[in-house]
């Protein structure tokens, strides 16, 4: 299912998407799912 406002990026080629339109179908690039994108961690403020 995709998510309104998450990232998705295939793991085999770098493609990036934004979903705009969620919905019950799968993202798929290059014959495979593609995973939600994980955020990347704050830099520390110390």
């Amino acid at each position: 299912m995709a998510q309104l406002g998450k990232r998705y990026m295939c793991e085999e080629c770098g493609t990036e998407v934004l979903c705009n339109k969620p919905g019950d179908g799968a993202l798929n690039c290059c014959d495979k799912e593609m995973p939600l994108k994980e955020a990347k961690p704050l830099p520390s403020s110390d």
